[in-house]
């Protein structure tokens, strides 16, 4: 099978994700892939796509398997070099993301990776996340504070982004005169994240790394001198059978805690409010019923998914819908996609704040299933809470622009009158 990047079918007649609608450079498509999606799961459940070499999966039965298989991976790099997997060298220049990258644990694979989240999970309880309920709740009143009166305001910029980035920083223990070198560290590198990124979204991506690679290890070497209680001096001092992470994982830790933290919980945030805003019996009914607030966020984040798609290799041969992918192929799940599918969902393009049972896939399944999860729905609920108690009259001023992001997908804007 050849590939022809830029056509609609190959040359054995097969029929390609383009041709069905599937771009995620078209700011259209980025704004309401579900239509797409729909297509993809009805006719073509597994599909190759040349544009970025990989098979496109969109059912939720299979990426909800395909997550739990261990033939499949998020690195091979612990069982075969570049070469034996048969895929080129990243350009040298990449280096420094791919070091600090693959020194998370979203990027390792068993035993490293059963260590590593062994050994985070000590130093980050449901208990820790829930002792700091009270302090969100104070972080998340001091931003409403600023916010009732203002009139029109941007709610990402105003409020979705600096509650993560807040949480997230004294959760570490950055201190507050660096925090607002956060989140365009945090940006930049979730570039390299995208499908085919270009040279100008690497370089940022690489640049963003250096930097906040530096800064980390001065911030760690000062922690291991004078502990504190913080994430990061916990995480310098935690054992484990003998067992202690290294400098790199220790960083690689912190970045994968700050990129997860602020682009899921900003996007997720995002999503869910303009999901509210298209369906105001569905705000109408959460400000009246509070109660709905857990099972509400399940369902914001399950019905506008901020992460839409999860990439794995494939280690061993695996079969999907009686299609054979070879080892050294990567599989591109729709997380947008499995979370609409009739099949797991009743009435999937319903907005249900109550819905149960809701086994949506926004944070994954499996040994990667995200380690922040109880702290972004906390979050997120506590957000949700509190604004639509104390701001009654918050309405829409204009419809928004997505970010022209569609791995990470998330709105540019979101201007309200409070």
């Amino acid at each position: 099978m050849s590939l022809d990047r830029a056509g609609t079918r190959l040359d054995d007649g097969a029929i390609t994700p383009l041709a069905l609608g599937f771009d995620p450079l078209d700011a259209a498509f980025i704004a309401d892939p579900y239509p797409v999606y729909r297509r993809l799961r009805d006719d073509h459940p597994i599909v190759w796509n040349p544009a970025t070499g990989q098979w496109l999966i969109s059912r939720y039965a299979d990426i909800n398997s395909l997550l739990r298989d261990r033939r499949l991976g998020r690195t091979y790099l612990h069982q075969a070099t570049h070469a034996e997997m048969g895929r080129p060298e990243p350009p040298a220049w990449h280096a420094p993301f791919h070091e600090l990258n693959d020194a998370g644990m979203l990027d390792m694979e068993p035993p490293d990776h059963t260590r590593l989240r062994r050994l985070v999970l000590r130093a980050f309880t449901p208990r820790v996340v829930e002792a700091m309920r009270g302090r969100i709740e104070a972080i998340v009143d001091g931003l409403v504070d600023d916010l009732v009166g203002a009139g029109d305001i941007d709610l990402i910029a105003d409020f979705a982004e600096p509650l993560p980035v807040t949480v997230i920083a004294e959760l570490l223990g950055i201190p507050e005169a660096d925090r607002h070198l956060l989140r365009p560290w945090s940006a930049d590198i979730c570039l390299m994240y995208e499908l085919d990124p270009p040279d100008a979204s690497a370089r940022k991506a690489v640049q963003a790394s250096v930097e906040f690679g530096a800064y980390l290890r001065d911030l760690v070497a000062d922690r291991r001198a004078r502990p504190g209680s913080d994430l990061i001096s916990g995480l310098a001092a935690v054992v484990d059978d003998g067992d202690t992470l290294t400098e790199g994982e220790l960083i690689g830790t912190c970045v994968l805690l700050l990129n997860a933290g602020h682009e899921a919980s900003v996007n997720g945030a995002g999503n869910g409010w303009w999901s509210l805003f298209r369906h105001p019996a569905s705000l109408a009914r959460l400000r009246a019923e509070p109660g709905l607030m857990p099972s509400a966020v399940e369902e914001l984040l399950r019905f506008d998914t901020p992460l839409s798609l999860f990439e794995r290799w494939v280690l061993e041969p695996v079969e999907v819908k009686g299609v054979t992918i070879p080892r050294g192929e990567e599989i591109a799940m729709l997380f947008g996609s499995a979370n609409r599918d009739p099949a797991a969902f009743d009435h999937p393009d319903d907005l249900d704040l109550a819905r149960d049972p809701n086994p949506s896939l926004s944070f994954g399944a499996g040994i990667h299933y995200c380690l922040g999860a109880p702290l972004a729905k906390l979050e997120l609920g506590i957000a949700f809470e509190t604004l639509l108690r104390r701001a009654p009259r918050l309405e829409l001023v204009e419809v928004p622009r997505w970010k022209p992001t569609f791995v990470l997908r998330g709105l540019a804007a979101l201007h309200v009158r409070v």
